[in-house]
């Protein structure tokens, strides 16, 4: 199980820790412009730019998560003007919660633990310090962060029941093991799922829409390299969203930026197959 850079599909768990913490209720609308500029940290006469991948205009957090909005994400990760910011300790904290950074309990391989950025990660690594930009690329899964795919099958499983990390086994039939919980309260899963329903529908992932099926969806595309030419692009997600019995990941490795098929259509070419072929399965 490789590790790999996730991008925006971690945007929910940001998410659950901002709204655990009163970073920023469900309601609040952030007006996003497509970018947000700080001070450079080497020349203050300078301005640094953090781009979202469009202009998304005024945002709910469910709106943020459904289109998968970088600058909102900036900003309750890290903080940008008059909203405050989750900051990177409590990142790494909400991250950890949902088994990110840890090595995996599996009866059938070894799971690697990957990697979340912080401060410390970064002093050992490159023996530098820890800038607001950081924190900022750590929000939405870029950076140094690392993470195998079976990482995040837990945790969208553990989006949809509500906060119960289960241990991962591959014979059918074996009892269900619960590792831990994610001490949130429920109200405030249900704004995440509210809000990848809603991605699902008419967001990132609304290619999902014409399935016959109760999806709710989380997509990311993380650039990889300095010339940011190929990406990881992601699908997660669960179904049926009021009765959840099935999560899934899909990630096409390395692909070209330019490449339009992703990892969402791959898995709408798998629910159109299942629509056919086994459609007691997506209902």
């Amino acid at each position: 199980d490789g590790l790999y850079t996730p991008g925006s599909v971690v945007k929910p768990y940001i998410a659950l820790g901002a709204l655990n913490e009163g970073v920023i209720d469900s309601e609040t609308i952030i007006h996003t412009t497509g970018s947000i500029s700080i001070p450079n940290p080497y020349d203050k006469t300078k301005e640094t730019i953090f781009r979202d991948w469009k202009n998304l205009g005024s945002l709910s957090m469910r709106q943020a998560i459904a289109m998968s909005s970088d600058a909102y994400f900036y900003a309750v990760g890290g903080g940008y003007k008059d909203q405050k910011g989750l900051g990177i300790l409590k990142i790494d904290q909400y991250l950890r919660k949902f088994g990110f950074g840890l090595p995996m309990k599996l009866d059938f391989a070894q799971g690697k633990a990957g990697t979340i950025p912080t401060p410390e990660w970064k002093k050992k690594t490159f023996n530098e310090d820890w800038f607001v930009g950081d924190t900022y690329h750590t929000a939405i899964g870029q950076y140094g962060f690392q993470v195998t795919p079976l990482q995040l099958a837990r945790a969208v499983s553990a989006i949809a029941n509500g906060g119960s990390l289960i241990v991962p086994h591959i014979i059918y039939g074996q009892p269900v093991e619960i590792e831990g919980k994610v001490d949130v309260p429920q109200k405030y899963f249900k704004i995440v799922q509210e809000g990848m329903i809603l991605g699902a529908k008419e967001g990132t992932s609304k290619a999902f829409a014409s399935i016959n099926a109760k999806i709710a969806a989380k997509s990311g595309t993380a650039e990889l390299g300095v010339s940011k030419d190929k990406v990881n692009s992601w699908i997660t997600g669960f179904w049926p969203y009021d009765n959840p019995k099935y999560a899934f990941v899909v990630m096409l490795e390395r692909g070209s930026v330019h490449n339009l098929i992703g990892a969402v259509a791959a898995m709408k070419q798998e629910f159109e197959w299942m629509e056919v072929n086994t459609p007691q399965y997506l209902r």
